[in-house]
């Protein structure tokens, strides 16, 4: 683990967070280990749901996966659970490290109770609990509508970076992920790849990718062309007297051609094309 959190100023956050919202929030440590919650109890259907072994043990992988998808994507992530309840994941980023994910759930999410129960029935068929006293206990729950849980996730989302901005969290700074990211972030429009990253610090191009992986959820060289992706961006946005070969230099791209192809792919159109876009939002 290479985050610490300051868990009193935390779990007064998280306690905030349910008084506005009514739903229960969960923090998850870069390793998916559950570091505080509020309420400190599971849902009464939840505690239903996991008095099955495989029910339960699908609870944790479905977390996990919630947890690896945000991480991957770098956003929040919104979807139905595996007893088709709603919830919302954002992962905490300090720098360009997911170092922790804020969860939030479980929340009922039907245009009515009947076609609710219809759903969460069929989901859990397999499992071997209570189906009415689940049925009693989802007709409990909190009901949500599509607008309510966006606005909550973008709450949520503010949380997130709160807890950066306000030490809540912190970093190891003697952790090699985070080395790693810091020099990237210092080098990364200069000539650079995997192999000289992986020298520069003595290890191997297959741990660097494996850290990549965890960190950024994609290799190397695809988190520096994002970087320099992301610089070109601002600068055409705001520094339009720059010419296309200067703004290729100024992010790391010594050729010109490549830009302009590796530009059109991530962002999904020319540089000129995306300049001309957002000179027409300012007016």
């Amino acid at each position: 683990m290479i985050s610490s959190f300051n868990l009193s100023k935390l779990n007064a956050l998280l306690k905030d967070f349910y008084h506005m919202t009514g739903i229960r929030i969960t923090v998850f440590d870069d390793t998916f280990h559950e570091l505080a919650a509020y309420p400190l109890q599971i849902a009464d259907f939840c505690q239903i749901i996991r008095t099955d072994e495989t029910a339960a043990a699908q609870c944790h992988l479905c977390d996990r996966r919630a947890c690896e998808i945000a991480s991957k994507h770098r956003e929040s992530y919104t979807y139905q659970c595996h007893a088709g309840l709603t919830e919302s994941i954002t992962p905490i980023i300090m720098g360009n490290i997911v170092i922790g994910y804020l969860l939030f759930g479980h929340v009922f999410s039907y245009p009515s109770t009947e076609e609710g129960w219809k759903h969460i029935q069929e989901c859990c068929k397999s499992y071997r609990i209570d189906m009415q006293t689940l049925k009693m206990f989802s007709q409990k729950l909190p009901r949500t509508t599509e607008d309510y849980i966006a606005s909550a996730s973008h709450i949520m989302q503010a949380v997130a970076v709160y807890l950066c901005m306000e030490r809540m969290v912190s970093l190891h700074q003697q952790e090699l992920p985070v080395q790693i990211d810091a020099y990237i972030q210092t080098h990364f429009t200069e000539k650079m790849d995997a192999m000289q990253i992986a020298s520069h610090f003595g290890i191997g191009k297959t741990q660097l990718y494996e850290l990549a992986q965890q960190n950024y959820g994609m290799g190397i060289a695809a988190h520096i062309r994002n970087l320099r992706i992301e610089k070109a961006k601002h600068l055409l946005s705001e520094c339009p007297d720059l010419s296309l070969a200067e703004i290729a230099s100024q992010c790391g791209f010594h050729d010109y051609n490549y830009f302009i192809t590796v530009f059109k792919r991530i962002v999904g159109m020319p540089p000129k094309a995306y300049a001309s876009k957002q000179i027409a939002y300012q007016f």
